[in-house]
């Protein structure tokens, strides 16, 4: 008798993480050794230079996109520690991880987003978006992306 537990309709066993999954998890790794190294000394200059460069990293259409979400969430929140999570830009409060953006390649996705994380106060009735698909910035989502920030930055 197998161990292996099966799961889904068509009753594959578990094959294990992807191979995007496992990069993200080896960025985490590496963040929270790089956090340790830098002791409770880490400043926001630290994050910005983090965060900026895995942007520098990424793909001509997330840089631009991930360039400019930078920019507005520096501005709209000051007070969000910049720092990198999972290898992904991201915004913490408290220590915390606020929001974060996901560059579409990534995890080949059609589209780069900008998630909140349950942290963010973002509660409009009895459902509400936490993540939201990014393919340009116009004046109106800048003002958007702003406003969300400030909401969940309390």
């Amino acid at each position: 008798m197998s161990t292996t537990k099966k799961t889904g309709a068509d009753n594959k066993g578990f094959e294990g993480f992807s191979e995007d999954e496992r990069a993200a998890m080896k960025a985490h790794s590496s963040e929270l050794k790089k956090a340790a190294r830098r002791g409770g000394k880490a400043t926001a200059a630290d994050g910005d230079r983090d965060i900026l460069e895995k942007i520098a990293e990424m793909a001509e259409d997330d840089r631009v996109l991930a360039e400019a979400v930078h920019a507005i969430i520096r501005s709209a929140a000051p007070d969000l520690t910049p720092k990198t999570w999972y290898g992904m830009p991201a915004y913490a409060k408290d220590g915390s991880v606020v929001c974060f953006f996901k560059p579409a390649a990534k995890f080949k996705s059609r589209y780069a987003t900008l998630d909140f994380n349950d942290g963010a106060p973002l509660e409009d009735g009895a459902m509400w978006p936490s993540a939201f698909a990014l393919k340009e910035l116009t004046p109106e989502t800048e003002a958007r992306i702003a406003a969300l920030v400030q909401q969940a930055a309390g």
